[in-house]
């Protein structure tokens, strides 16, 4: 009898653990956790940011990639000041292996190239996983145009990976209701046209179909100038700019070259002087948390909605 009890017992503890397994999505591979990760690297300030939101921070052991491009502003400083940043830009293998990571979130042109050294496939012998950032799979497989839903998958998958779905159910609920809010009393006229400056000054660096301005530009009522630009982020011509005439500028504000910088650039620049974002000097700064994927990407669509309708 108490070997049918200790089977019995021995069945419903299996079950359980089983029934603990989480599978996601990731790109176009799925990835299954056994239990969450306890030893989790994050790179970069948006997808760090991310973490910090799902109150993930005991789970990790550091983070990477922000001090080589980007400042960490004082709410995250403040989320990170326990946790050491392991690799100023993108790590290597040895760093996450080195650190005994069980998970890095990561994205393509986020931490990982394509062919790189850092992928989920040359992590894995190392019982390292990794989640990709969705914005960034349109640089390995067929994907639709930026969206904030990018984020919001994120968020949820972060969720169920760590075992804290109510957190991100409730922080995406949050999200919606507000932007919802916010765009039912927003008052536009016809979409404004956009260009993303993010840095250059030979051929400009911008944000095309694929990547996370477009649809913010989309919801403060705007339309990038390069949305039929098939890629995430790239380098277009100042030809195009020139031809297509945006009325309004984002500056990305990060790295060595300031917003001020690089506005200045374009407003003192002879071949920019018919633009109409030139001629009437409307520019509009976001800094980088807020342009890429993360949970500042409703505050973003704030500050372009009143650059684009309040002047």
């Amino acid at each position: 009898m108490k070997h049918i009890v200790l089977g019995a017992l021995l069945f419903g503890l299996n079950a359980g653990l089983a029934s603990a397994e989480t599978t996601v999505e990731s790109c176009n591979r799925t990835v299954t956790f056994d239990a969450p990760p306890e030893r989790a690297i994050s790179n970069d300030v948006n997808l760090t940011e991310m973490m910090l939101a799902l109150g993930l921070a005991d789970r990790m052991v550091g983070y990477t990639g922000i001090s080589g491009w980007k400042t960490l502003d004082e709410e995250m400083r403040a989320g990170v000041e326990a946790l050491p940043e392991l690799s100023s830009k993108y790590p290597s293998k040895e760093v996450l292996v080195g650190a005994e990571a069980d998970f890095f979130f990561a994205g393509w042109n986020y931490g990982m190239k394509v062919g790189g050294e850092v992928t989920p496939e040359t992590l894995a012998p190392f019982g390292i996983k990794v989640y990709e950032l969705t914005e960034s799979c349109s640089h390995i497989m067929e994907k639709g145009k930026a969206s904030i839903d990018d984020m919001y998958v994120d968020i949820a998958n972060l969720g169920a990976i760590f075992g804290v779905e109510d957190t991100a159910t409730a922080l995406i609920d949050g999200y919606k209701a507000d932007l919802a809010s916010f765009t039912d009393s927003l008052e536009t006229g016809d979409p404004l046209r956009v260009f993303v400056y993010d840095s250059g000054e030979d051929a400009p660096f911008t944000a095309g179909h694929y990547a996370m301005p477009t649809a913010l530009i989309e919801a403060a009522g705007g339309v990038n100038i390069m949305d039929d630009f098939e890629k995430s982020w790239g380098t277009v011509t100042w030809e195009e700019v020139v031809e297509r005439n945006p009325e309004i500028i984002v500056i990305i504000n990060y790295g060595d070259v300031t917003a001020e910088q690089k506005r200045a650039f374009m407003m003192s620049n002879p071949a920019f002087a018919g633009l109409d974002a030139v001629r009437n000097d409307r520019f509009v700064t976001l800094d980088y948390v807020e342009a890429t994927p993360g949970p500042r990407n409703i505050q973003a669509i704030k500050v372009l909605a009143d650059a684009f309708w309040n002047e």
